[in-house]
């Protein structure tokens, strides 16, 4: 079992930066690949990035690659988000989510995960 919880969302200015962390609990989190999405309203959730159980692999949307960065740290359990030059289009609340079962392979979508995190809003103005 893997409980998340999101932090770091807030209203920023275009063009500005704001990182976003996954606090992870339970003895599987280092073997779990791990997701961010997001949604915003009156949308359809949509997937933002994903790093593999080791940290090696990781993917994202073409609407934020270049400027987003996925990494974890399983010795502290935790998954970031890095977000650079933000957008207007990037306001939404983001979600922190993961697969159950070790070693996983990451497989892109918007549904089915077995873990969420409660989601952090994030606020972009122009």
């Amino acid at each position: 079992q893997v409980q998340l919880v999101e932090s770091g969302g807030g209203l920023v200015q275009a063009g500005d930066s704001l990182g976003l962390s996954c606090a992870a609990s339970g003895r599987t989190f280092s073997r779990n690949a791990m997701y961010w999405i997001r949604q915003a309203p009156q949308k359809e959730r949509e997937f933002v990035a994903a790093i593999s159980w080791s940290g090696g692999s990781t993917y994202y949307a073409d609407s934020v690659k270049g400027r987003f960065t996925i990494s974890r740290d399983n010795a502290k359990n935790t998954v970031n988000l890095q977000m650079n030059s933000l957008k207007v289009e990037d306001t939404a609340v983001y979600y922190c989510a993961a697969d159950s079962g070790s070693f996983r392979p990451v497989v892109i979508r918007t549904t089915g995960y077995d873990y969420w995190g409660q989601g952090t809003q994030v606020t972009v103005s122009s």
